[in-house]
């Protein structure tokens, strides 16, 4: 029995792992992390990340060729094929700082393999990386004793939170970037033989190393566009009286551009987006791209804007204050279906409304625990997991992650608990804003037009 092996047990690694595991029971799968408290959440649970269907999938293959260790040293000793999928954060640091991607796990991992394995392996790259990475650990890898070989490919991961699972098991592409030399293109093989297992042929793409490296960076870059480019025009809209999701719809007719990502809201969010655009801005100054950097920072920039537009519009609102008024967040995980809270607009908006003297009370179905550490030192927070009772003596509530769970709440029944008037801020335009309306809220979307019971200013 072969064995693949994952240094990285987060929010890829482990997904990843349990697909395998269960998709190819003759092979034995190894996730190994330096993180004791989460690898024995792996191996006993509740799981440290949450995933619609990952659960299922880790009972069912752990303990038959699913393990979880910390014992990195051993794993590496043992693996046949070494997945690395250690975290790569934005540097907060020297050159780059803010911006360049911090790679010192992974060439702490390419060392931790050199200094372990004693017979040659294929050495996977899961995490997002810097276009051209893979040549710093093939050099790392090629300085140690001669007669092993290390094999580096580029497998990058195309995963959306809260829908991990099924990305993995019907994904629409799988890349495998590697050397165009006979030991590159058998070690490719090999990879694909594994996804072979699940995902048909015509689906695995065998590309350079360095396409591969970069398509990742460019796939996030091109989504966040997309936010950014829709969430701009809601500005537009409001000014004008145009409805954004009359546009977007219009726009998204056209089988040239589509409909996904053209969802208006406060702002992407999450571990990828951001830290992906900054990166492959910094790339782009790295090799004297200084107008295409540009371009591509004004899609964080934008994202930034549409949270602070959003803060604005609720200040205006209310009268031009939200002091001493207690405001509701319904929501605060990036997205739903997952407990991430990393980047989530909800942070920024909460703190600029904190800024503003408001009380803050924080309702979410997932994200409460990482909520309260993001904001554990202000006072003027509460948390509550029943969005009923986060919404009563409330002034306002605004809607920050389109969870289904607040789309089916009883809206008439928040609003006999809140102050008046009460207002209804839809920070994901996905509730009924007419019938928001009807209840007696003062409803205010993005990008479309206000329905509110109060006059307007003279």
């Amino acid at each position: 029995m072969k064995t693949i092996l994952c240094i990285g047990a987060g929010h890829v690694g482990g997904p990843t792992m349990a697909v395998i595991a269960c998709r190819c029971p003759e092979y034995r799968v190894l996730v190994v992390d330096v993180d004791a408290a989460r690898i024995r959440a792996w191996q006993y649970g509740p799981l440290p990340i949450y995933e619609p269907g990952l659960d299922a999938l880790v009972r069912a293959a752990r303990g038959r060729n699913l393990f979880f260790s910390t014992d990195i040293a051993r794993g590496i000793e043992e693996a046949d094929m070494i997945f690395v999928s250690v975290n790569t954060p934005t540097k907060t640091f020297g050159e780059g700082a803010g911006r360049a991607a911090d790679l010192q796990y992974v060439e702490s991992t390419a060392r931790q393999i050199l200094a372990h394995a004693k017979s040659d392996r294929i050495v996977v790259e899961k995490s997002t990386l810097p276009v051209r990475t893979a040549e710093a650990i093939e050099q790392i890898l090629r300085s140690g004793a001669p007669g092993v070989h290390f094999e580096v490919l580029s497998n990058p991961e195309f995963l959306a939170e809260g829908s991990a699972i099924r990305d993995l098991e019907e994904p629409d592409r799988v890349l495998i970037g590697g050397r165009d030399t006979e030991s590159g293109r058998r070690a490719a093989a090999e990879l694909a033989d594994i996804y072979a297992h699940w995902v048909p042929r015509e689906r695995i793409l065998t590309v350079g190393i360095w396409s591969s490296e970069l398509s990742k960076l460019a796939a996030n870059a091109f989504l966040a566009q997309r936010i950014s480019s829709v969430n701009s025009l809601s500005a537009l809209c409001e000014r004008t009286e145009a409805d954004i999701v009359q546009v977007a719809s219009a726009v998204g007719m056209d089988a040239r551009i589509g409909p996904r990502f053209l969802n208006v809201g406060v702002g992407f969010g999450g571990s990828c987006f951001r830290k992906d655009i900054l990166n492959l801005a910094y790339l782009c100054e790295r090799y004297g791209l200084d107008e295409e950097a540009r371009y591509w920072e004004q899609v964080v920039r934008m994202n930034d804007r549409q949270r602070t537009r959003f803060v604005h519009g609720m200040i205006g609102a209310m009268f031009n204050t939200v002091a001493g008024k207690r405001i509701a967040l319904f929501g605060f995980a990036f997205k739903p279906d997952t407990a991430d809270t990393r980047d989530s607009p909800a942070i920024g908006i909460a703190r600029a409304l904190l800024d503003e003297r408001a009380e803050a009370v924080i309702t979410d179905p997932r994200a409460l625990d990482n909520a309260r550490r993001e904001l554990a030192n202000d006072a003027r927070v509460r948390f509550e997991s029943d969005p009923y009772r986060a919404a009563e003596g409330a002034h306002a509530v605004a809607l920050l992650t389109d969870w289904e769970e607040f789309k089916r709440l009883d809206y008439r029944r928040i609003h006999a608990v809140m102050a008046r008037p009460a207002f209804f801020f839809d920070g994901r335009n996905c509730l009924d804003h007419a019938a928001l309306f009807q209840i007696g809220f003062n409803v205010f979307p993005i990008g479309r037009p206000p329905l509110s019971h109060l006059s307007a200013p003279q």
